[in-house]
C-alpha cells in the first residue's frame, strides 16, 4: 500500500498528477482545489490513500494529511466512494467542509458537483462530531487551533477517542505551555499529560 510519495511533478492534468519517483511515474487522483498548487517540474511530497477496485488499484493524493484523513473519513460513510469524496475535497476548503457537516448545512455540501441532497444529509449526520475541530470558526470567528493545514494533532487525539472539548483544551494547554511549535510528537505526548491532569 502506497501512503506517501515525493518526486517530480512529470504532468498535470484536469483531475491528476503524474509524480517521478525515482525513475517511476505514478498516476495520482486529486481535487481541483489540490491541483491548483502542482505545478510541473517541482518536487514534492504527497499523502496519499490508496483504494482497491475492481479494475484497478487508484492513488488519491493529497497535499497534506488532514486533506487524506478527512477523505478517508469521508469515503467510509457508507455508499460515499473516492470519487465523490474527492470531489467534496475538490470543491470545498477543510474549514468550509468541516463546519457544513458540524452544522449540518447540507445546501453547502450540495453544491459539490455529484453530491445530492440525500448524499449531503447522510454525510452530515454521520461525520457530524467525528471531525477535527481545528477547522471550526471560533466565537470571534477565526478559524481555531491548527498551527497549519498540515498538523495532524486534532486528528490524532480524535483517533484515539478524544472529544472536541478535551481536543480544544489539550490544544489551548500547549499554547500556554508555549509548545505549539513543538514537534507533532511533543505536542502528542504533552497533549496526553495535559488531558490526564498533569503538566506537560
Amino acid at each position: 500500500m502506497i501512503a506517501r510519495l515525493t518526486g517530480e511533478i512529470a504532468h498535470v492534468g484536469t483531475d491528476r498528477v503524474i509524480i517521478d519517483v525515482a525513475g517511476v511515474g505514478y498516476v495520482a487522483q486529486m481535487g481541483a482545489l489540490q491541483l491548483q498548487s502542482m505545478e510541473a517540474g517541482s518536487t514534492i511530497t504527497l499523502h496519499v490513500s490508496t483504494q482497491f477496485q475492481k479494475e484497478a488499484i487508484q492513488l488519491y493524493a493529497f497535499s497534506s494529511l488532514a486533506e487524506q484523513e478527512i477523505f478517508e473519513q469521508l469515503i467510509s460513510v457508507p455508499n460515499i466512494g473516492p470519487k465523490l469524496g474527492l470531489a467534496l475535497l475538490g470543491h470545498l476548503s477543510l474549514e468550509q467542509l468541516t463546519q457544513a457537516i458540524e452544522s449540518q448545512d447540507t445546501n453547502t455540501l450540495a453544491s459539490t458537483p455529484g453530491v445530492g441532497k440525500r448524499t449531503a444529509q447522510r454525510i452530515a449526520m454521520e461525520l457530524q462530531g467525528k471531525l477535527p475541530t481545528a477547522f471550526l470558526p471560533t466565537a470571534e470567528g477565526t478559524i481555531a487551533a491548527m498551527p497549519s493545514a498540515t498538523d495532524a494533532l486534532p486528528l490524532a487525539l480524535s483517533q484515539l477517542g478524544y472529544r472536541k472539548s478535551e481536543i480544544d483544551k489539550a490544544v489551548s494547554g500547549l499554547s500556554e505551555y508555549g509548545l505549539t511549535d513543538a514537534t507533532l510528537e511533543e505536542r502528542l505526548s504533552a497533549s496526553l499529560k495535559i488531558l490526564s491532569g498533569a503538566s506537560p
